[in-house]
């Protein structure tokens, strides 16, 4: 999946949190929401000065990728065949971020899991 892909599938199941999402859709949206910050902060900083804290267009884009990226890792946790409840771990200090980066880039499960079908094999 490329991150154009990535994207748009990201956004078009804004809130779903059934199914798989492959480490590529993981990754490409993780960069791309990453980018995004960076461009908002330096426009919040040319526009309103130097913010203290979260600027207005930050703020905003926080907003609008928050849903999309918790929904992208819990499909992530799918395709590892862990439950999305897997997610809440990033709330312990630093092993929590850990184990979700391990798991994060760990191969997907081969072939159909309790989650759905392989994501793979729906593309080919």
């Amino acid at each position: 999946m490329d991150i154009y892909a990535s994207i748009t599938t990201c956004f078009s199941k804004y809130v779903t949190f059934r199914g798989r999402a492959q480490r590529s859709e993981y990754w490409w949206f993780v960069l791309f929401v990453f980018l995004l910050n960076i461009v908002a902060t330096v426009l919040d900083i040319v526009l309103f000065g130097s913010p203290e804290g979260m600027g207005l267009l930050s703020a905003v884009v926080a907003l609008a990728t928050l849903l999309p990226s918790i929904s992208v890792a819990v499909r992530r946790l799918h395709d590892i065949d862990r439950t999305g409840w897997w997610w809440w771990i990033i709330f312990v200090p630093l092993i929590g971020l850990i184990v979700l980066i391990v798991f994060f880039v760990t191969k997907g499960t081969e072939g159909d899991n309790r989650f759905g079908p392989d994501p793979l094999a729906q593309r080919a």
